[in-house]
């Protein structure tokens, strides 16, 4: 039975080409809202805290503080809202999901640039 869903998912749901990312980059996510006639792009800028899921089911979440609130959004990878995602910072984290990132304020809430070669 996984292996139908899996063929089903490989062979109808297109796929976009997103850049590659994980735990504790930066990313810029620009997405279309509708309200009501109208279409506009709204885009959201943070920290991924995870990745989940395989193939066609898989998400990720983003955390930004607005103001001194956080602000957490889950985005499935293949919704056809997004328009592109940017990467602006590689960060260096040891975990794939940085959920003790929720906790920390201030200077502790930074996260090393990875070095790129």
């Amino acid at each position: 039975m996984e292996s139908l869903v899996k063929y089903v998912q490989d062979e109808f749901v297109t796929k976009k080409d997103l850049p590659e990312f994980s735990a504790g980059d930066t990313i810029t996510v620009y997405y279309e809202i509708k309200e009501g006639q109208k279409t506009r792009t709204q885009f959201f800028r943070g920290v991924v805290i995870q990745k989940r899921g395989t193939g066609s089911s898989q998400t990720f979440t983003i955390r930004k503080m607005s103001g001194t609130v956080g602000v957490e959004r889950i985005f499935p990878i293949n919704l056809p809202a997004i328009q592109k995602i940017e990467i602006n910072k590689k960060g260096s984290v040891r975990r794939a999901r940085i959920f003790y990132f929720r906790g920390l304020t201030g200077k502790k809430a930074r996260i090393k640039e990875a070095i790129r070669k």
